[in-house]
């Protein structure tokens, strides 16, 4: 598949790696790039990938949605979110592995929500993350109103998404919004560190995790436990679940196949 803005390259531990790759305008987001980015997620199972890492090229993550190439205001702003941004957003929920995202310098807006969709979320010192749809006079997207309260809590969210001011790297591990922040120079080695240890963990198991996970906030505790109920009977089932348990018998380390 061949891509303009993105670039995805599959590592031979089966990570597949998602390049936001308009460097020149800080990896804004057009709707052809969004489309991509969906088309690459929703590729991923036919090239064998256990593992996503998303990143950005040059440095930032992403500016956001790409004012510039509107070609002036449109009568409905929302009509894009229905037709590029949200189906992304979904196609990311519903991916069967998991989902690493680095963040290097700027992320801000639409791009944001989409660093914050995945399942961790790492980033530089420098790193920032910004919400300033208040500013233009618009509304966060993309998830946004969804994931900040639940990531950092209702207060924090609401001040980050009404104040439309920087959240530095640090603070945003301080907040719970990010799994950790890293020096700049370490970005890269620990992000494809810890999205290559997801690869070669119980893949199944992965997916049905993420899907619990999404699903908690809208179940009751009973229903929760339905599903949990479901979805072991489904891990309980797989090769990697069998194989390890008889490498914990045998006192090994397990090997996961993703089946």
């Amino acid at each position: 598949m061949d891509f303009q803005h993105i670039t995805l390259e599959l590592s031979p531990a089966a990570v597949a790696t998602l390049t936001l790759n308009r460097p020149d305008s800080l990896n804004a987001l057009n709707a052809a790039m969004l489309d991509e980015i969906r088309a690459a997620i929703e590729s991923l199972p036919k090239t064998g990938a256990r593992a996503l890492l998303l990143t950005g090229a040059g440095r930032g993550f992403s500016s956001g949605a790409d004012l510039a190439s509107g070609g002036g205001l449109p009568d409905d702003v929302g009509a894009a979110l229905e037709a590029h941004f949200n189906p992304l957003i979904e196609a990311m929920a519903q991916a069967d592995v998991p989902v690493v995202a680095a963040v290097n310098g700027p992320c801000a807006g639409a791009g944001c929500s989409l660093a914050l969709a995945a399942d961790l979320v790492i980033a530089g010192r420098s790193a920032y993350f910004l919400q300033a749809f208040i500013n233009i006079g618009l509304i966060p997207d993309a998830g946004a109103t969804w994931l900040l309260p639940r990531l950092a809590g209702r207060a924090r969210a609401m001040e980050m998404m009404m104040l439309g001011e920087r959240v530095p790297a640090e603070q945003a591990a301080g907040w719970g919004l990010i799994s950790r922040m890293v020096e700049d120079w370490d970005l890269e080695a620990e992000a494809v560190a810890l999205a290559t240890r997801l690869a070669q963990g119980p893949t199944i198991a992965y997916g049905l995790l993420r899907r619990l996970a999404r699903d908690s906030e809208q179940l009751s505790l009973t229903d929760a436990l339905v599903a949990e109920r479901l979805a072991q009977r489904e891990a309980g089932r797989t090769m990697d679940f069998r194989s390890a348990v008889m490498a914990f018998l045998q006192k090994q380390k397990p090997t996961f196949d993703g089946r």
